[in-house]
């Protein structure tokens, strides 16, 4: 352990956005990805997006400067690197960094799944009983040493040993190899200790969810080991996301010198527990197990765009200051969630800007805080308003529903389809940007619309598409399109959030009471029907997933937000049946990322986010058919609750995944397609490997329940890969559907 431990600096943060503010690395990624420039110019970008952070956090007085927070695509795929856990499969790839990430063509990607409860996707490490740990420090020292050569010093950030094992592949079974892990840990804090780093920060995330008794002996076991390093930096251990509950005490015994608290997410809660659980309120001041620590208080959220509320935030410091042995400011978690700077955005309306905080302004208030003199004006905030009764709305008895959708439809064994949006061509996102820039007329990019729903449309005619959509043309995103079409939201110029790898959203602020003035997507639906005799489905965004992909009012209990939203998405079910839409596909991708990390308060937000579905679709009537999809969550641990939204057909991610859901559906009493190909990488599966799929699934489900379609959107691939992979989805149904048993 150090010999003298330096003091953790007063102010900081856990984290800090990465691709650059105006999306500078997706276009250096992309354009390596499509050759056009080489992997100098991307690691060009990547030092000077670096650079610039570095010297703005100074700049803003921010004394504890992270680094190793970069990432070309994941950071959980960095540690997997860092650690050598590397499958076999992919070291001889090209550059089997980006073949994990993304695949080749004929090699398949590693899984993909959500970060926690947030709309980041990480990739899922795959560590076995024959996985090689051999530490490769490579990044976080090149990072250390030109920040060092821009005269900063930074504190190293790396995801701790126990997240990484928990989120990896097999789970809890993982932590089998701990100590194997832990070796690479050791060595990498004497790799620091002897390169001069004071701090090392890693992340502990997993922590802040509910832990069996042999996960937190694990925790204990790792920072005892790691702590009782002879020459290593001062450990801080941030566990973001929540409330570190059981974990706290377990952690605190350890010899780890400073811990992090998400007071934001885990809340007073978690300030009742460190002041009645470790130490009683009425016992002397620090005289507990946090005493010989320091805590770093994350009471500036890392989560939304508003302003961190000063009382709350002081009384929050407050009663940390009481038990700790010193305290520094900090996040709640890493900034990564939200957007760089609200001044990128003169067009917002001066009384909510007033309200908001982007990146800059967030660090500009640990800064504060931290400057503020530890005796000001403190007040516990107000507790927060019970939620109103909400009530689902009910359509009839699927069997009845199946009855009329079978007579209206009249579609084949294993229909076809797709999830919605198809290729954004340059000249689509070129025509859009004109217009938002004005030189380019309304009618016109109307115009350009319609050719490319035609395009869509008539893609899907000659491919063989049994069930057809019209593409989504006229969508930037499947959350802002229909918040620039709600009162309610507000929607942003420049303030992009990264979702994986290249792929940037820019959530609304939804700051007000939601209703919809006139229908959204009637007029494109009616259209696309217009051009063809197939079914062709309406494209709507759920109200979970509205709000989840949103930075969302803090005034309000959040299910009370959600019904608001399902309303208006009701009313435009209701306007499409109404137009004549066979089928009506209403997305929630976000279901099972809003679940709690804790299981206490699981099955009420799944009972209200159900009930919130099908208050949403509840207009439509029986001979409508009702689709939803989710991708890329885990759906298999809350196959209860997606089976209960009670849509006649739920299209969810499965190949990416290795068909890991297909053991969880048997007793699923709708329709369902497994998805059969990985969108999110270039590579086109052929017939024959999506047959395979297919008959996997026949195992699993009966042949007149299973639909045939990709995990997901495929608005992020171009018309060659889908066509070739749709055709090859086709032949796949075909074949199956030739068989006699078919």
């Amino acid at each position: 352990m150090p010999a003298v431990q330096p003091a953790f600096p007063r102010s900081t943060v856990l984290g800090y956005p990465r691709i650059g503010p105006r999306r500078e690395l997706k276009r250096a990624l992309e354009a390596y990805w499509d050759g056009r420039s080489g992997r100098a110019e991307l690691d060009r970008v990547g030092a000077e997006l670096r650079e610039r952070t570095w010297r703005r956090l100074a700049e803003l007085g921010l004394e504890g400067l992270p680094s190793n927070t970069f990432s070309l695509y994941d950071h959980v795929l960095d540690t997997a690197v860092l650690l050598g856990a590397v499958p076999e499969r992919y070291r001889a790839a090209e550059d089997p960094y980006f073949a994990m990430a993304r695949g080749t063509q004929g090699l398949a990607p590693l899984r993909m799944t959500k970060w926690f409860d947030t709309n980041y996707h990480y990739i899922v490490p795959e560590v076995g009983p024959e996985t090689v740990f051999a530490l490769d420090a490579t990044k976080p020292l090149a990072e250390l040493r030109q920040a060092r050569a821009l005269g900063f010093e930074t504190r190293p950030v790396v995801l701790g040993p126990v997240t990484f094992l928990l989120l990896s592949e097999r789970g809890a079974a993982a932590l089998d190899r701990l100590d194997d892990v832990l070796g690479c840990y050791e060595e990498l804090l004497g790799v620091l200790a002897a390169e001069g780093v004071a701090w090392v920060q890693l992340d502990e995330p997993a922590l802040v969810a509910d832990r069996t008794p042999g996960e937190l002996a694990a925790v204990r076991r790792a920072y005892q080991r790691l702590g009782a390093v002879a020459a290593r930096p001062g450990l801080f251990v941030a566990a973001a996301y929540g409330d570190l509950g059981e974990a706290l005490p377990v952690l605190a015994a350890t010899p780890v010198e400073a811990i992090g608290l998400d007071l934001v997410r885990g809340g007073l809660d978690g300030l009742a527990a460190l002041a009645d659980g470790l130490q009683a309120r009425s016992a002397p001041a620090k005289a507990g197990p946090l005493a010989g620590k320091t805590v770093v208080a994350g009471v500036v959220s890392g989560r939304d765009v508003w302003r961190t509320e000063p009382g709350r935030a002081a009384y929050a410091l407050r009663v940390v200051r009481e038990h700790a042995g010193d305290v520094a400011v900090g996040t709640s978690c890493s900034l990564l969630h939200v957007p760089y700077d609200l001044a990128a955005e003169p067009d917002l309306d001066p009384g909510l800007r007033a309200r908001l905080a982007f990146a800059e302004q967030k660090v500009a208030e640990v800064v504060e805080l931290a400057r503020a003199a530890p005796e000001g004006e403190a007040a516990a905030p107000a507790p927060s308003a019970p939620a109103a009764p909400v009530a689902a709305g009910e359509r009839g008895p699927y069997e009845v529903r199946a009855a009329a959708q079978a007579g209206r439809l009249r579609l084949p064994p294993l229909p076809t389809t797709t999830i919605g949006s198809f290729p954004q061509t340059g000249e689509l996102r070129a025509a859009r940007a004109a217009l938002a820039a004005g030189t380019l007329s309304r009618d016109v990019y109307e115009e350009q619309v319609r050719a490319e729903i035609e395009r869509a449309i008539r893609t899907q005619e000659r491919l063989g598409l049994d069930v057809l959509v019209h593409g989504e043309p006229e969508r930037n995103d499947m959350v802002q399109y229909f918040a620039e079409h709600l009162d309610g939201f507000a929607v942003t110029r420049n303030g992009w959030v990264q979702s994986y790898g290249s792929r940037c959203t820019r959530p609304p602020i939804l700051h007000g009471d939601v209703s919809r003035p006139q229908p959204v997507t009637v007029r494109w639906a009616r259209y696309a029907r217009s051009l063809t005799d197939r079914p062709v489905k309406g494209m709507l965004t759920g109200p979970v997933t509205i709000v989840a992909w949103s930075f969302v009012r803090d005034d309000l209990p959040l299910r009370d937000v959600v019904f608001q939203v399902a309303e208006a998405v009701r009313e435009e079910v209701r306007d499409l049946e109404a137009a004549g839409v066979p089928i009506i596909q209403v997305d929630e991708p976000a279901l099972r990322e809003l679940l709690p990390l804790r299981r206490a308060g699981q099955a009420g937000y799944l009972e209200w986010a159900v009930a919130a579905y099908r208050r949403a679709t509840s207009g439509a009537g029986d001979a409508t058919q009702i689709h939803t999809h989710l991708c890329y969550s885990d759906a298999d641990q809350i196959l209860a609750a997606i089976d209960a939204l009670d849509a006649d057909v739920t299209t969810i991610e499965s190949a990416r995944s290795g068909g890991r859901i297909l053991g969880a559906v048997g007793a699923f009493g709708r329709g369902l397609g497994p998805g059969v190909y990985d969108i999110h990488s270039p590579r086109v599966p052929g017939a024959g490997e999506i047959e395979e799929l297919l008959r996997e699934t026949l195992k699993a489900l009966p042949a007149g329940r299973v639909w045939v379609n990709p995990d997901c959107g495929l608005k992020t691939r171009t018309y060659e890969q889908v066509e070739a992979a749709l055709a090859a989805m086709v032949t796949a149904a075909r074949r199956l559907r030739a068989e006699p048993a078919g």
